[in-house]
This record gives structure tokens, C-alpha cells and sequence, in this order.
């Protein structure tokens, strides 16, 4: 059984509806959520989480052995659960693991904090075997975040063209997110900056009142009118080594 804190951690990257009350990223990570957990069956055998944090979307996935790696050096602090959940850690030059020694690896929203994203492509080609999958996403339209390691956004044909120089095939390019809800959910991230305190109760007071109202007329309104996806928020990508 879970209590508050745990479950309140969990749907913030595990979002079901009720948690539009509480969480001000309800659509920008509900349609990770989904994504992920649509081509996350896909990914099979020894499994690298490439900037794993603490591993929210590990139960996502089944496989035989799910490894998390990530930087001493980034935007957020590694400390307590988050740093117990790193297995490996990586200096940004080379991963510490042996050539083809995974069957897939999974990134979510770490690709626009790697300055040199073609070499960290080039490593992850070599530690997967051959016809391993990468599944990732990232982000196409949001703010600035984890400062100063902030270095990039791609369009698909942008991470298209890398990962074909870099040795891999795209199997498919998904995206996430409309005109509409994009624009709703960065309406929602302005007033969640305005309102922001020290409190993670007030917080969660000031979203259910103020972020809620404008993400549910926001995906209403999105709903009903046709879905213009040259906006969008996330690209999720799927690719396999050649």
C-alpha cells in the first residue's frame, strides 16, 4: 500500500485522470505516459535506462535485467532515492559498459541536456546489439529546464537524420501533443511559475484551483476542434541498430 508521498511522486510521471488535480504537467506527462507505455513491450532482454533518474517508468517495462545510468553532473541534484536508484554512471565520453552487451535502451527527456548528442548516439550503438532497439523522447516545445544543461530541441527529421548518420534505422517517429493542448499546457506551466511556492501542499492547493480548471478547458477545447500537430510537445522516437 502506498501512502501519499510515494503516490504523489508516482503520478507525476505515472498520471491517470484523477491526477489533472494535482499535477500542473498533466498533459505534457500523461502523453509521455502513454507513449512509452505503448512501445515499452517492444523493448525486450537487458534493458540500459540512458539518464535514468529514479527510474519512474522501470514497472513499464519487462525485462530480464532493467540497468539505470546517468551523470554525476546535470541540472538536479542526485541524492537520496534518486541516487540509490543510479547502477552506472557515465562521464559523458564513454558509457562504462562492454560493446553489445544490451538488447535495447530507453531514454526519456534527456537527450536535450546532452551537448554532444551524436557522440552519446555513437556509444549507445556500440554497447547494443546488433538489431537492439533505442526507444527515447524529447522534448520539441518547452521551457528551459534543469539550467544550465539545457542545450537543445529537435524536430523528427532533425533526430531522423542523426540517427541514421549514427548507425541506426527509425522504425517509427510518434508525437505527442496538438496545437491546442500544447498551448494549453504552457498556459498552465506559465501560471504554475506565477503561483510556485516552497510548499508541495499549497502547491497542490494552487493547482487544483488555478491549473486544473485550464487543463481540463483545454483538452475539451482540443477535443472538438481538428488537431493541427505542426505544435507539439514530445517527439517519441523508436529506432533499432543496423
Amino acid at each position: 500500500m502506498k501512502n501519499w508521498h510515494q503516490l504523489y511522486k508516482q503520478q507525476q510521471f505515472l498520471p491517470l485522470w484523477w491526477s489533472i488535480f494535482i499535477n500542473p504537467f498533466f498533459i505534457v506527462r500523461r502523453g509521455l505516459y502513454l507513449n512509452i507505455k505503448k512501445y515499452a513491450p517492444l523493448l525486450q532482454g537487458k534493458l540500459l535506462d540512458f539518464g535514468c533518474g529514479r527510474k519512474p517508468y522501470q514497472d513499464l517495462f519487462q525485462v530480464e535485467e532493467y540497468i539505470g545510468l546517468d551523470t554525476e553532473q546535470s541540472g538536479h541534484p542526485h541524492e537520496g532515492e534518486e541516487r540509490s536508484q543510479i547502477d552506472v554512471f557515465y562521464d559523458g565520453n564513454t558509457i562504462p559498459l562492454p560493446e553489445e552487451s544490451f538488447d535495447a535502451v530507453f531514454s526519456s527527456e534527456v537527450f536535450e541536456h546532452v551537448f554532444e548528442l551524436e557522440h552519446s548516439l555513437s556509444e549507445i550503438n556500440r554497447i547494443l546489439k546488433p538489431k537492439g532497439k533505442l526507444l527515447f523522447t524529447t522534448p520539441f516545445v518547452w521551457d528551459e529546464h534543469e539550467i544550465p544543461y539545457d542545450f537543445g530541441r529537435y524536430s523528427q527529421y532533425g533526430l531522423k537524420h542523426i540517427l541514421e548518420k549514427k548507425g541506426f534505422t527509425v522504425i517509427n517517429i510518434s508525437k505527442s501533443g496538438h496545437f491546442i493542448t500544447t498551448l494549453t499546457q504552457l498556459q498552465a506551466l506559465y501560471v504554475f511559475h506565477l503561483l510556485r511556492t516552497p510548499n508541495k501542499y499549497l502547491n497542490i492547493v494552487l493547482c487544483t484551483l488555478f491549473i486544473t480548471p485550464i487543463l481540463c478547458i483545454g483538452i475539451l477545447i482540443g477535443a472538438i476542434f481538428p488537431k493541427i500537430r505542426s505544435l507539439y510537445l514530445n517527439t517519441i522516437v523508436l529506432a533499432e541498430k543496423n
